[in-house]
């Protein structure tokens, strides 16, 4: 008898909760039904040939996947975002101890790139914002045999960041 009300009570919660609108992502988009996404040109003093590409694909593919917005290209869309990508840097993220005097060498060393965005919100003014993003990965050895994994790592979460400071409010 008490698994037939366990399995009456599991179905009514599985109706009653198709009825509900839940946002796990916590992604707010109310009075918006497009945005606008520039290119993200690379400014950076370092330019890596394909990162502008990928970045703005990747913002568009974010907003994209958990949003019902339209990417369209027109200023008079309900939000408009753009910025540039101003920082790819390599630097020593740890120091390595040598010998005999030798100068020290990096034990291991940090991929930062930064990104500056303007996010405008024509629909609510007060969600608009200008921001830089900055995310960092450190690695040992050789940054030409690792670009491939940390430069898509890194693109991963500045989307993020921008996608909930603009949406998610956080």
């Amino acid at each position: 008898m008490k698994s037939v009300f366990g399995v009456l009570a599991a179905v009514i919660m599985v109706f009653s909760a198709q009825s509900c609108s839940i946002k796990l992502n916590g992604a707010s988009t109310v009075g918006l039904k497009t945005i606008d996404i520039g290119y993200f040109e690379n400014t950076a003093p370092y330019v890596l040939p394909t990162l502008s590409q990928d970045f703005t694909e990747a913002l568009k593919a974010r907003i994209r996947s958990t949003t019902s917005l339209d990417i369209v290209r027109t200023e008079q869309a309900d939000a408009v975002m753009t910025g540039s990508i101003t920082g790819y840097s390599i630097a020593p993220a740890s120091i390595q101890a040598t010998t005999n005097n030798a100068p020290p060498i990096a034990g291991a060393s940090a991929l930062t790139i930064t990104v500056e965005v303007k996010y405008t919100n024509n629909v609510n003014k007060k969600d608009s914002y200008e921001q830089s993003f900055s995310e960092s990965k450190n690695f040992t050895g050789d940054i030409a045999s690792q670009q491939n994994t940390l430069v898509p790592a890194l693109i991963t979460q500045i989307t993020e960041d921008i996608f909930n400071k603009a949406f998610a409010n956080w």
